[in-house]
């Protein structure tokens, strides 16, 4: 259903996109952020079952700073690949320019739809989706996946800007209850479910895939961006 486009972002940075677009009128448009395995099938299968649900779906290459291509699977050494890509990610010196990326994809899901844009995103793309609600412009929504990182320290102190709805495993070994539990608290607007599952439980060529989990939490996921989105 989808096809590769290049996009620019405000600093001149030039990346891929997978973009995945809907028959006939747009109700909006749904930014989709890889895990550490890049955009590869599994992010490519959620973003064309969201354009069949109405949407445009754009899924940027948020490893493309550090790494063009990156396209991993679910082994062991694609695990390490992963990690070491993340963290070159974050360095202080690229991660502003992912964050500038996920800027330009949200604009051009608002060129493409002509409506409103929400994002959503697994692990490091939870994550990001995040902290794309607290800092970035035009989003009307809001659902990160097990975001690694967003339930502790600096992350837990954001403040978004649109409304969010954030989905964890309870047998999450990276993501532990109490902190899910802080950030309940710290953020009684947003919306947070647990699921009996674990990490990664949304992605079915994972091991820790859970069928019911990952149903009930796109149900979910859904209605939602039907409520804020369009």
């Amino acid at each position: 259903m989808g096809h590769f486009v290049d996009l620019k972002s405000a600093d001149g940075q030039v990346f891929p996109a997978y973009i995945a677009e809907p028959e006939g009128q747009a109700r909006g448009a749904i930014v989709v952020v890889q895990e550490i395995f890049g955009v590869n099938s599994h992010i490519r299968s959620v973003a064309d079952r969201i354009a069949q649900s109405g949407y445009v779906a754009i899924a940027p290459a948020t490893f493309a700073r550090v790494k063009p291509g990156v396209d991993l699977g679910y082994s062991d050494a694609d695990m390490q690949a992963g990690v070491a890509l993340k963290a070159a990610a974050e360095a202080p010196a690229v991660a502003p320019g992912v964050m500038l990326d996920l800027q330009a994809a949200i604009d051009e899901g608002a060129r493409r739809s002509g409506g409103k844009v929400g994002i959503t995103g697994f692990c490091w793309g939870g994550l990001l989706a995040w902290r794309a609600a607290c800092e970035l412009q035009g989003l009307s929504a809001s659902v990160p996946y097990y975001g690694g990182g967003m339930t502790t320290g600096d992350e837990i102190a954001r403040q978004p800007h649109c409304p969010v709805m954030a989905h964890f495993g309870d047998k999450d070994h990276w993501i532990s209850l109490a902190s899910v539990d802080a950030f309940r608290t710290a953020h009684p607007e947003a919306e947070v479910y647990v699921y009996a599952a674990d990490h990664g439980f949304n992605c079915d060529q994972r091991g820790s895939y859970d069928a019911a989990a990952s149903a009930a939490a796109r149900a979910r996921s859904m209605a939602f961006f039907a409520k804020h989105v369009g």
